[in-house]
């Protein structure tokens, strides 16, 4: 194999390489419209998308942080975060050892995981109707 036949690679880092960044906050803008007018929420994965090294933290710097930040410990720690643009959620799982493992953006007015389940509210009412015939008050 000659020198000429050897494969050259062009390896580009940032917004060069799949030029996804632009897409993707269009793509979040057309969510929050469809949000805003059907009431449609969207959840998009940012670790399914093809992103070069650094994208991610750009898109994540473009949105930016709001007003609303919760943090929640349940089957390692998971950060839900308001962006700028209210209605679009940046929400980050970690494992236990504090490694990102998903990351994701919801366009809705408040994430899934945030949300109380049905079966929960279930077992709080029979607990607080349990504690309330067990007390005098």
């Amino acid at each position: 194999m000659s020198q000429t036949d050897t494969p050259r690679f062009n390896i580009h880092s940032g917004n060069e390489l799949t030029w996804n960044v632009k897409p993707i906050l269009h793509e979040i803008r057309h969510a929050l419209l469809e949000l805003l007018d059907n009431g449609n929420t969207s959840v998009i994965d940012l670790r399914s998308i093809p992103l070069a090294p650094g994208e991610e933290e750009t898109i994540i710097s473009a949105l930016g942080q709001g007003e609303v930040h919760a943090r929640l410990d349940a089957l390692g720690r998971s950060d839900i975060v308001e962006t700028t643009y209210s209605g679009v959620w940046l929400v980050t799982h970690y494992n236990e050892n504090e490694a990102v493992v998903g990351r994701f953006i919801e366009i809705t007015e408040l994430p899934a995981i945030l949300k109380s389940q049905r079966e929960d509210m279930s077992d709080a009412l029979i607990e607080l109707t349990q504690e309330l015939e067990t007390t005098d008050t």
